[in-house]
């Protein structure tokens, strides 16, 4: 069983679509959180909507981890590291949480024994793939969309995503967000709050996101035309992608 989490309806819509149209979906509700179970690509899935910010990540995380032999989150991010543009996808290979700062206690980004959380080498390296052959696809046939939310040539990035309860929009707050974390490539708002679930539960994960813009004073773009044209069907064939990379009706352990 794999759960596929995003934060925002809008980007697990194309995803839901496709389950819908591979056999019965049933809704579930455990917790205040709703889930979706279905079939997609020869495996069982689970299909969420964590919500926006920590919290809400958080406890859906909790409830998937006790169901899921594995937890993949998707959606969009606001672009930190260099190169990193509109229409890139960003695959995790660490988190951690930027707005937690535990000093004198622990060290700064200190949560649960570490700073870092790290996704599952094997998920990662299936939906770097998927990102991958994503991003090709679309440079070679860019949609009519890509022109106009100013979208060229889009690429993959794996490195550092880092989430905190706050909406990161402008020069000051990413100018300190690249100061503090050099390495740092996308900030968002959910990822390492399910990270830090699946770590403590033991049960696999791993996390791309879509970039939506630099997360700073000069981000002009139609986001609810982006997560349309954009961040819901590259959801879609990350998603797919993953897939394909695992064998059928078995866990990812």
């Amino acid at each position: 069983m794999i759960a596929i989490v995003a934060a925002l309806e809008a980007e697990l819509a194309a995803v839901l679509d496709a389950a819908r149209a591979s056999g019965e979906v049933t809704r579930h509700t455990v917790a205040g959180r709703g889930f979706l179970r279905g079939r997609l690509a020869g495996h069982d899935v689970l299909l969420a909507l964590s919500g926006v910010g920590k919290v809400a990540a958080a406890a859906t995380a909790t409830v998937l981890a006790e169901r899921a032999d594995a937890v993949v989150m998707v959606g969009t991010a606001g672009g930190i590291g260099p190169g990193v543009r509109t229409g890139d996808v960003v695959v995790a290979d660490a988190l951690l949480q930027h707005d937690v700062d535990p000093r004198p206690l622990f060290p700064r980004w200190h949560v649960e024994g570490t700073v870092r959380f790290l996704p599952d080498e094997r998920l990662t390296r299936a939906l770097s793939a998927a990102a991958r052959h994503v991003v090709e696809a679309h440079r070679v046939t860019p949609p009519a969309s890509f022109g106009e939310l100013g979208i060229e040539a889009p690429s993959v990035h794996t490195g550092l995503i880092a989430s905190g309860d706050q909406f990161v929009s402008t020069h000051r707050d990413s100018d300190r967000l690249r100061a503090d974390l050099p390495d740092l490539l996308a900030v968002e708002m959910e990822g390492a709050a399910l990270a830090q679930v699946c770590t403590t539960a033991g049960v696999p994960f791993a996390l791309a996101r879509t970039i939506s813009d630099r997360a700073d004073d000069d981000a002009h773009l139609d986001f609810p035309r982006f997560l349309d044209a954009v961040a819901a069907p590259y959801a879609h064939d990350l998603v797919l992608g993953l897939l394909a990379h695992l064998p059928a009706g078995r866990d990812t352990q």
